[in-house]
């Protein structure tokens, strides 16, 4: 089977490379096309113009893995047209080149950032109406709907069958991590490290991770099994909480936890305070700090049979810690 991945030289790119390597002939797509270990030839993005296909010659590939996107930076949501520009932009060109071509799975890397911002009720299932806050949800979510809507026909139907048997996945992992990644996680961690005290113990939320090894995973599930075309939802079985997060660490790296459990109320004044003197901790931020981002996974294992993911919560956040620690020491 000839694959050809987007963003190959990213995180998570880089991971599938390893995890199917062995299996598959790999090609990449990429705004820098260097020799990669595992993937034969890495083309770029003029070379997918539909405008010269079928005249490229190009490989016949039968799936398509698009990752390429700008990533969610918290820190700096100013510059939103890059935002469209990239994920939805890139999108549409490798989408509308996939229906051009032999390739008959397409597997779009979403987020769930383009179904929520923040979750209503238990957990979030892929049966919400899509509600996105910020310019990374909301290219994500306007790039799964020119996806659906290519595969819409005159009544507004998904005509995904009708496409010369291809097969389209529109995935929404929650955050990703494994050896490599330098997210979130790892900024915590470096907090952790100093061996500053978390003040916010009191609060008890739960968040799902996505480690990266169950991603390969159900990946490779889409590319082997006949798995119905549709929009899945991609997270660990265990939803964490960040002080069960700060005990791995500190057990990653031999430390004793230091975890403050505040008053809850107290800093929830403070937090509001906060809001009206403009410092670091404000209403918001106390908000993103605690709240409860639940993801089900049940429609994606149903899909490929199974009942659990291979690998747990704890030991996918254990492994990514560990490589973190042994960074710092090298």
């Amino acid at each position: 089977m000839n694959i050809l991945i987007t963003g190959i030289h990213g995180f998570v790119g880089s991971n599938l490379v390893v995890a199917l390597k062995n299996h598959y002939v790999l090609y990449g797509l990429d705004i820098v096309t260097p020799e990669k270990e595992g993937v034969v030839k890495t083309f770029a993005w003029k070379d997918i113009e539909t405008t010269s296909f079928p005249m490229q010659r190009l490989p016949r590939f039968d799936a398509i893995i698009h990752l390429a996107g700008k990533a969610h930076d918290t820190k700096n949501q100013s510059a939103s047209q890059i935002y469209f520009d990239i994920n939805m932009g890139l999108t549409q060109k490798i989408f509308d080149f996939f229906l051009e071509s032999s390739a008959k799975k397409f597997i779009f890397f979403s987020s769930v950032k383009a179904a929520a911002d923040s979750v209503v009720g238990d957990m979030l299932t892929e049966d919400v109406i899509p509600t996105p806050v910020g310019p990374y949800g909301e290219s994500k979510i306007a790039a799964e709907e020119y996806i659906l809507d290519k595969l819409r026909n005159e009544h507004g139907e998904l005509k995904v069958a009708m496409q010369r048997d291809k097969q389209v996945y529109i995935l929404r992992p929650c955050m990703i991590h494994g050896p490599g990644n330098k997210g979130n996680l790892n900024l915590l961690y470096n907090v952790v490290k100093k061996g500053i005290p978390w003040p916010l113990g009191d609060f008890e939320n739960k968040r799902s991770f996505t480690s990266i090894d169950n991603l390969c995973y159900v990946v490779e599930g889409l590319l082997t099994k006949d798995v119905a075309s549709g929009i899945y939802h991609m997270g660990d079985d265990e939803a964490l909480s960040t002080n069960e997060l700060i005990a791995l660490m500190c057990e990653a790296m031999g430390k004793e936890p230091h975890i403050w459990k505040m008053n809850r109320k107290m800093m929830e004044g403070c937090a509001g305070l906060g809001t009206l003197l403009h410092l670091p901790l404000n209403t918001e931020r106390l908000r993103k700090l605690t709240e409860n981002y639940v993801v089900s996974n049940e429609k994606i294992k149903s899909a490929l049979g199974i009942d659990r993911m291979p690998v747990r919560a704890a030991d996918g956040i254990m492994k990514t810690i560990r490589s973190f620690t042994a960074e710092s020491t090298e």
